[in-house]
């Protein structure tokens, strides 16, 4: 008799989770469906998705894999909870996917390349030997061609002929597509200095140092101004061969060191360096090279004999050059073209490159081309990128937690979006998304929101149900601005009056640009994703304003800059701050400095002879011995992920114990480390020096960080506003401020504090400029200046701009219609 069958689980059942300010938090997450996580930003929406879920999911997923493949990947922390029942294997796309290396195209990260790779070596015609050439169907199914024409027999080609990351690279340049010259004038910028006073700059670091001795021993004068050096002096400099020498370092002291040196030039040490497989090192050799476009490829990256074979008529660097929404039709027209007996493969082809581009057009990615190099995207593009190709692999029974996907997105695409999220849910998966747009929300099967406020005051569940219910209910947060509520309502400035003149032509779309920025005012641009916003902002306004204040040359497709008033520049991104846990609030805003010299300024400290520089956890006098002033040890267990475990010495404190027996008010070091800014502020009040720096970071909204916990993984919201923070103590007058993306990880409440913030700005004499796509943000500006009317080749235009409520009037504006509804509430 067969065994009776229980009921499915519904739900991912969480209990007890004590994750940073998670505190014994109970939620259930429903399975198969889009589960939104909302609220503000450091409620704990993060931790529960990524720091619990995902991590928890990860973790069971990596345990069915063998004791060899574990050990040789990285592994999150688990996390701290009593039970998560029914959870799903785990994967995560997150808010920042790493940066592609120079090698990644559109093309190898979505896979359309290797379809079309295959395509041309199968369906396209190639020149033997002779010149002539070999139509398609005489070869596709052997080794080997024979040309009808001349009867040469040649090996045919294969799709790794036409892969620049192996058979296909152009010699040249080794499939990059770019080559670099060194710049030798940027060696030896000062001809006054010596070369013992380090006019050779790639001689001033690490072990380059030992090559100006070996130089000296060449017959190089060290102690003499680069421009009395002769000829044959300054050649040995920058070309002399590879030699040894014996060198004596420090003959005047008590212990000369002798050693045997490999001479290295100066061009040589920056080649060597360039070449360099650690990412620190070549980003350090950047200022003396000069990169051009590979003569040999053209950029195509490919071996000039891959560019010999032609599909419909185009070579692969000229089919990899289309849109991708160009290339749609291209594909289609694989089938028409083929023989007879090569209609079956190309029907095949022709489906996959489809299938393959379908999404990344429904995402809004159309105008981009397949040889757009992946480290000039966009992190809203990476992300898409990433999304795409999780869908097209037709996993189920996955949880996919995703980290706000909508960063970085037009309205008009957000459609598209959550269209591909519910394909994953509808192919039996399960997912999990932080986000805050309220758009987005508003299309999930169930919301669960986080608060009631961030840090220390969030991490509960404040309300959870669908979004319907949401906007009934009593204490959710979120559920006013679904329900139409607008989060900014402020007066708009004049725009009349001075304004940053700009004048662009001819860098990728912009053609022919004008646009003025008026001075003292909040503009916005707005548009679809390569549109020509980034361009426009970062890549011309920035780069020229930046010239120019320093006196030098504009860049050469920048016409005209006329900045009346403006004096300095500060550019505001989303960045982590700091890299590691050492960077905290207190160290980023510089109260640090005063903590430090409040508790040296006590009778106890003076008494023991501590110094200010005892009360910091990064020197060996104030830190923990055990821990290094980390307040944690990991404990490395070979194919288990590390143990990260409290430090039994300071009880993570990170200080040493007899630093802590020093007190100011009944507190240590380590208890004011502990307090928020917002607690600190009153706590600290007769402190001398600390409310100064701490008043800013409070009045951005971030009152709810405590002093002493790590910067790194604040969002990007949290650290632009850090960021602003630390500006705010300066005169604002004459600065231009120019964000990308201020609303990234930011809740509409947020929203509202971050308007005001820059309405401070403002106040104070600034000038701001942000790119953004939220709508709360647009209709906050005194000026919206909408770019399209699409992305890539056909946008780089203006094709609207003035108030909000002008805008969203224009017909021709792309952002008009959803600015419009969104300024009615509807």
């Amino acid at each position: 008799m067969p065994r009776p069958r229980s009921a499915p689980p519904t739900a991912i059942e969480v209990r007890g989770v004590r994750h940073n300010n998670l505190r014994g938090l109970d939620v259930d997450i429903p399975l198969n469906r889009l589960v939104v996580v909302t609220g503000l930003s450091g409620s704990g929406k993060s931790s529960l998705a990524m720091g619990t879920l995902f991590a928890e999911g990860m973790q069971r997923f990596l345990e069915g894999l063998s004791t060899f493949s574990r050990r040789r990947l990285s592994q999150a922390q688990r996390p701290d909870v009593d039970g998560i029942a029914h959870l799903p294997a785990a994967l995560a796309l997150r808010q920042r996917p790493p940066v592609p290396g120079p090698r990644s195209t559109v093309g190898t990260m979505s896979s359309v390349l290797n379809a079309l790779r295959l395509a041309v070596s199968r369906l396209g015609e190639h020149r033997c030997p002779n010149g002539h050439m070999v139509p398609p169907g005489t070869h596709s199914f052997s080794m080997t061609t024979t040309c009808p024409t001349c009867g040469a027999v040649f090996a045919t080609p294969g799709a790794e002929s036409f892969a620049f990351n192996s058979g296909g690279a152009c010699p040249a340049c080794d499939g990059v597509g770019q080559r670099f010259e060194i710049d030798v004038e940027s060696l030896v910028p000062d001809h006054d200095r010596t070369i013992e006073g380090g006019a050779v700059l790639p001689w001033n670091s690490g072990g380059m140092r030992l090559s100006r001795y070996a130089a000296g021993q060449l017959g190089v004068r060290l102690d003499v101004p680069w421009r009395d050096l002769t000829a044959d002096e300054r050649d040995v400099v920058l070309h002399g061969e590879p030699v040894k020498r014996r060198v004596t370092l420090g003959e005047d002291g008590p212990r000369p060191v002798t050693l045997d040196v490999n001479y290295e030039n100066a061009i040589a040490a920056v080649g060597r360096a360039a070449r360099s497989d650690n990412a620190t090192t070549r980003e350090r050799q950047k200022r003396f090279l000069r990169w051009e476009t590979c003569s040999v490829c053209h950029g195509s990256r490919l071996r000039p004999e891959a560019l010999t074979s032609r599909l419909d008529g185009l070579d692969l660097a000229e089919i990899s050059a289309l849109s991708l929404s160009a290339l749609q039709d291209f594909a289609d027209g694989f089938v028409g073209n083929a023989p007879d007996d090569l209609r079956r493969p190309a029907e095949t082809l022709s489906r996959e490159v489809g299938r393959l581009l379908e999404p990344l057009v429904r995402l809004g990615l159309g105008y981009l081309g397949l040889d757009r190099a992946g480290d000039t995207l966009s992190t809203g593009e990476r992300q898409r990128l990433e999304l795409t190709s999780t869908v097209r692999s037709n996993t189920t029974g996955m949880l996919y937690v995703l980290d706000e996907p909508s960063v970085g997105l037009h309205p008009s695409n957000v459609g598209g979006l959550v269209e591909t999220i519910h394909a994953l849910v509808d192919g039996g998966n399960s997912v999990v998304m932080v986000e805050h747009d309220v758009d987005v929300i508003a299309e999930a099967d169930w919301v669960v929101e986080l608060g009631p406020g961030a840090g220390a005051g969030g991490g509960q569940v404040v309300a959870q149900g669908t979004p319907d219910e949401l906007r009934r209910h009593p204490t959710s947060i979120i559920g006013p601005f679904l329900d139409g509520e607008r989060t900014v309502d402020r007066a708009a400035r004049r725009v009349d009056g001075p304004a940053i003149a700009l004048e662009v032509d001819g860098l990728f779309n912009l053609r022919d640009l004008r646009v003025e920025v008026p001075v003292g005012a909040l503009t916005a641009f707005a548009g679809p994703s390569g549109a020509g916003k980034s361009a426009l902002v970062f890549d011309s306004l920035v780069p020229a304003l930046t010239a120019q204040l320093a006196g030098g040359d504009l860049p050469a497709h920048v016409r005209r800059l006329d900045a009346p008033g403006i004096r300095s520049l500060a550019e505001i991104d989303a960045t982590p701050i700091g890299s590691n846990a050492r960077s905290t609030p207190a160290t980023y805003s510089g109260a640090m400095d005063a903590l430090r010299r409040r508790f040296a300024d006590t009778p106890e400290a003076r008494e023991r002879g501590y110094r200010a520089g005892h009360f910091s956890y990064n020197t060996v006098a104030g830190q923990c011995p055990v821990c290094l002033g980390l307040g944690y040890l990991d404990l490395d267990v070979q194919y288990l992920p590390d143990i990260r475990e409290t430090c039994p010495r300071c009880q993570g404190s990170r200080y040493a114990p007899e630093i802590l027996e020093v007190t100011v008010d009944g507190m240590t070091i380590a208890d004011v480390l502990t307090l928020t800014v917002h607690d600190a502020l009153t706590a600290l009040a007769g402190w001398p020096g600390v409310a100064r720096p701490l008043q800013p970071v409070d009045d951005v909204g971030l009152g709810y960080l405590r002093l002493g916990e790590a910067t790194p993984p604040l969002s990007g919201g949290e650290a632009q506003r850090l960021r602003i923070a630390s500006r705010l103590r300066s005169s604002q007058k004459g600065v231009l401020y120019v964000f990308d993306e201020p609303s990234t990880g930011l809740h509409p409440l947020n929203v509202r504090t971050l308007v005001e913030v820059l309405d401070r700005l403002l106040a104070a004499g600034a000038t701001v400029v942000v790119i953004d796509h939220d709508l709360d943000i647009l209709s906050a500006a005194d000026l919206v200046v909408d770019m399209g009317p699409v992305g890539g080749p056909d946008g780089g235009r203006i094709v609207a701009q003035g108030r909000p409520d002008e805008v969203a009037r224009d017909p021709a504006s792309v952002t008009g219609p959803y600015l419009a509804a969104h300024l009615t509430g509807r």
